[in-house]
């Protein structure tokens, strides 16, 4: 299930590398803590996109090490609480996710979704916080990946930049990848970047002034190591040159 190399709370990869980049991924793991019982989810479930973004944190570790980049990666699936939803989000912490129910967050009291901020969700920003600190005209990049049928709709981009009101690094990284011709790429498609419901970018990026994107691999595009490799690349390329 989960990455091996994953700490269960965070991991931060390359803190002190000299890249202006900084990556975020929010949806890195699928692993649920031993005291929440596996949410009463099964396990095949667990490892479906409803648990976490498949194949985010491989493209995530490639982009790090191409670029010598810190990147800091949540180490708790979506399900206990999601690391890029506003705190008022009703699906913060998921009551059903693509049809499937969660039995072990429904109903829960304020008390218990405010442990689950204080235990998982604080600690991951925190740390993304305290890298951002530490450095100065950061990039930031945040790693998404997205299936490629939601609700009986197709999605045809194989790769795709999700942005808000600054498109100074979405629009170059677009034009390179759409310039061999040989990609379907999405521009806030199937997902825009929408500060109403997205935290991460919002927060650590749009508060700072900071240069940033956020992009959407399609999980089928990145299912194994080496298909994570060559998309990782790929985009590398796009954003070295933006």
């Amino acid at each position: 299930m989960s990455l091996k190399w994953l700490n269960p709370l965070h991991s931060i990869l390359r803190r002190g590398g000299a890249s202006r980049f900084v990556f975020l991924c929010d949806h890195a793991s699928n692993h649920v803590p031993a005291e929440l019982s596996g949410l009463g989810v099964a396990v095949e479930d667990l490892e479906r996109h409803i648990g976490w973004d498949i194949g985010a944190a491989g493209v995530t570790e490639v982009l790090s090490k191409y670029f010598d980049a810190p990147a800091i990666l949540c180490g708790v699936s979506r399900l206990v609480i999601d690391c890029n939803r506003q705190l008022d989000a009703r699906d913060l912490i998921p009551e059903m996710s693509d049809g499937t129910v969660i039995p072990g967050n429904l109903g829960l009291d304020e008390a218990t979704r405010l442990d689950r901020i204080e235990r998982w969700f604080r600690p991951y920003h925190d740390a993304v916080e305290a890298v951002l600190d530490e450095r100065v005209g950061s990039v930031v990049v945040s790693i998404h990946s997205m299936t490629p049928t939601l609700r009986g709709v197709d999605r045809p981009w194989q790769i795709a930049m999700s942005s808000y009101l600054d498109r100074s690094l979405a629009d170059p990284v677009l034009a390179a990848l759409r310039a061999p011709g040989d990609v379907e790429v999405g521009d806030n498609q199937p997902y825009d970047l929408d500060p109403a419901v997205d935290y991460s970018v919002p927060f650590h990026a749009m508060r700072r002034g900071l240069p940033h994107v956020q992009v959407e691999f399609r999980q089928d595009e990145v299912a194994d190591a080496g298909s994570q490799r060559l998309w990782a690349l790929r985009f590398a390329a796009a954003l070295a040159g933006a």
